[in-house]
C-alpha cells in the first residue's frame, strides 16, 4: 500500500495497476486528494507572489494567447519539494509507463486570467515518428492545481483516446461529436497524469481569479527537451540522493538566478 502525501487516500498496487490502464486507453487518469490542504495552500501563497514579481520583469512570463501565462517555477521552498516531484504514487505510475530511465525535465504553472479564450485544439509534442504509427507513452505531464477547478474558471479540456489517433483524425472525431472535449474538474489536491499527445485546450476563465494549474514533466531520458529547463542550486541538488539527482533532468548552479526569462512559448502541434 502506497499511502498519499499528506492526503486522506492510500492507493494499493491494483489502483496503480488501474491509473495505468486509464492512463494508456485514455491519455489521462486522475488521482484524487493526493496532496493535502497545507501543502497547496503553501504553494498558492508562494505563487501569488512570484507571479507579481515575474510580471515586473522582461520575459519573466511566457504568453499563452488572450490573458494566459506559463512560467517556470524556481527550485526554492515551497516548490523545491521531493515529496511532490519524488511522490512515490506518481513514480508508481511513470515506473509501469516508462519501460527505460526516465527524467523530470519541466515544473511550471499555466494560469489563466479573466479575458483569456478556448485555445486552439492542439498537443504539446509530435509523434516520435509519423501520425500513422501509434506513439507509445514517451512523455507525461502530472498537473495539479493550486484552487478548485470549476466550470467558470477555465477547467482544461481534453479529448480522451486521441493520443493513439493520427492529429486529423482525432480533429475530425471532435469536430462531429464522436469524441467529447471533455472538461476535467479539480479539488486542489488532486492530480492528473495525461499524455501530451492527446489532443487538448485551455478554456476560459470567466471569473476575477486567476487559476493556477502545475505542471509536471517527465520524459524518456533519451528525448531532448530544449523548451523546457530546470535550475537547480548546487547545495540542494547535492543534498538530494543519488536516485533523485538521477531523476532531475537540470542545470546545477552556485547560486539560482534573480531574474527568468521564459523560453517555453511556442507549445502547440
Amino acid at each position: 500500500m502506497i499511502q498519499s502525501i499528506g492526503g486522506n487516500v492510500n492507493y494499493t498496487v491494483t489502483d496503480l495497476d488501474r491509473f495505468v490502464e486509464e492512463l494508456n486507453r485514455d491519455g489521462i487518469c486522475i488521482i484524487r486528494g493526493l496532496f493535502d490542504q497545507q501543502l497547496i495552500g503553501e504553494w498558492a501563497e508562494a505563487f501569488e507572489k512570484l507571479f507579481r514579481d515575474r510580471q515586473n520583469q522582461p520575459g519573466g512570463l511566457a504568453p499563452r494567447e488572450n490573458s494566459r501565462y506559463y512560467l517556470t517555477l524556481p527550485w526554492v521552498t515551497p516548490f523545491a519539494n521531493r515529496s511532490v516531484f519524488a511522490n512515490p504514487v506518481i513514480m508508481g505510475i511513470l515506473e509501469r509507463v516508462f519501460y527505460q530511465e526516465y527524467v523530470m525535465v519541466q515544473m511550471g504553472v499555466d494560469v489563466p486570467f479573466q479575458g483569456s479564450d478556448y485555445q486552439e485544439t492542439h498537443r504539446d509534442f509530435r509523434p516520435l515518428f509519423s501520425d500513422n504509427i501509434v506513439t507509445p507513452l514517451y512523455a507525461l505531464a502530472v498537473n495539479f492545481p493550486l484552487v478548485e477547478v470549476t466550470p467558470e474558471n477555465g477547467p482544461f479540456q481534453m479529448a480522451r483516446g486521441t493520443h493513439l489517433l493520427p492529429r486529423e483524425e482525432g480533429l475530425r472525431k471532435i469536430s462531429t461529436g464522436e469524441i467529447p472535449m471533455e472538461s476535467f474538474y479539480m479539488q486542489p489536491g488532486d492530480v492528473t497524469i495525461r499524455s501530451p499527445l492527446a489532443l487538448h485546450r485551455g478554456s476560459p476563465n470567466r471569473t476575477n481569479q486567476p487559476r493556477p494549474m502545475v505542471v509536471m514533466g517527465y520524459a524518456m531520458h533519451w528525448l531532448h527537451t530544449p523548451k523546457v529547463d530546470l535550475t537547480l542550486e548546487r547545495d540542494y541538488y547535492d543534498s538530494l540522493p543519488e536516485n533523485l539527482r538521477n531523476l532531475v533532468r537540470c542545470q546545477v548552479v552556485d547560486q539560482l538566478p534573480q531574474e527568468k526569462a521564459e523560453t517555453y512559448v511556442n507549445f502547440k502541434y
